[in-house]
């Protein structure tokens, strides 16, 4: 897999440039009331009571038995009285289901929960400058894992732990940040977004894989989007069991395929050690910059400790496993301690 740091984008423009892109995987929920951080404590996997504002955290939305309905970055805004007390990105074509579901469960509580996506536009920005980038374009750099507040109070800079940056704005307001920008970054694709995101092994879960794996086996834990400190949340008892009790027989790994056309999410991978039966699935995949196909898929472990992972058939094309930009708990549970 290429490294995104070194080659976003053509040659001509310069490989240590900064890239901009529409992120048009994603969508935006905003969370609001004085009851919105009791309810997300008691709705989602991460500790949001430990959020503090102008900061953000991977999260997850499970169902009853603990399976990821949506993958989430939360964050909670410097000045709740002037703009939303909580925002999520999750998967576009998830934001209006995820809303729907987490609003049945409002009851009594204090809060609003809205799918904005519509009003909102995603713009991620990578690359080696990218962080000159956006201190030149805003004069605010947020810390890793932060968020500032910019374009008088309406859009968000949220820094990734691997130095990306997404950006949530109303969409009247893209124009102007482009502006701010001028020459300092140079113009991608949602594709080659979509890339970065596997280059940095952070699975997106989108419709076609929802509700289908443990947060674990999505490294949800090594991505440090789970607590298991916190009190109880749906899929708790399951999540927790897993870590404690559990072994782990798929984990999500990172492959690189030869030029080919790009498998959908959910397409099924397979092994010689599992026959017929398919041993995986595609979470997400996208074009490199240099015509591969970098994807992320769960797939059992056994299968990739065989060194033959297929595409889609057994005798479909070969996978090869890259090794992931962080490291994976192991499958034995943790032993407690006396």
């Amino acid at each position: 897999m290429i490294d995104p740091t070194t080659r976003l984008i053509p040659d001509s423009a310069g490989s240590d440039a900064a890239v901009l892109c529409p992120a048009r995987d994603l969508g935006v929920l905003w969370f609001d009331g004085a009851d919105a951080q009791a309810f997300l404590q008691g709705q989602l996997s991460s500790d949001v009571a430990a959020l503090p504002a102008g900061a953000s955290q991977r999260s997850s939305y499970n169902s009853p038995i603990g399976r990821m309905l949506a993958s989430l970055r939360l964050w909670r805004d410097q000045d709740a009285t002037s703009g939303h007390a909580y925002g999520a990105l999750l998967a576009a074509d998830l934001a209006a289901p995820i809303a729907k579901r987490l609003s049945m469960f409002v009851l009594r509580s204090r809060v609003d929960v809205a799918d904005a996506t519509a009003a909102h536009t995603m713009l991620g920005l990578a690359g080696p400058r990218a962080v000159e980038a956006i201190a030149d374009a805003f004069g605010a750099t947020p810390d890793a894992n932060g968020v500032v507040t910019i374009a008088g109070g309406t859009s968000r800079l949220i820094r990734l732990p691997d130095d990306r940056f997404l950006i949530v704005a109303m969409a009247e307001a893209e124009g102007d940040i482009r502006r701010a920008f001028g020459t300092r970054v140079v113009a991608g694709d949602a594709e080659l977004w979509r890339w970065t995101s596997i280059c940095a092994g952070v699975p997106l879960v989108t419709s076609a894989t929802s509700d289908r794996f443990v947060p674990q086996m999505l490294n949800w834990d090594a991505l440090h989007g789970i607590s298991f400190q916190k009190g109880c949340y749906p899929g708790q008892e399951i999540v927790a069991r897993t870590r404690y009790l559990g072994r782990l027989k798929e984990r999500l790994y990172a492959f690189h395929l030869d030029p080919s056309s790009v498998p959908d999410a959910g397409t099924r991978v397979f092994s010689p050690a599992f026959g017929d039966q398919p041993c995986g699935t595609i979470i997400n995949a996208a074009r490199a910059p240099d015509g591969s196909v970098a994807l992320l898929a769960v797939v059992q472990i056994a299968a990739v400790e065989s060194g033959v992972v297929s595409l889609a058939t057994l005798d479909g094309p070969a996978l090869r496993s890259v090794a992931l930009p962080y490291s994976i708990a192991p499958t034995e549970p943790p032993r407690r301690s006396a």
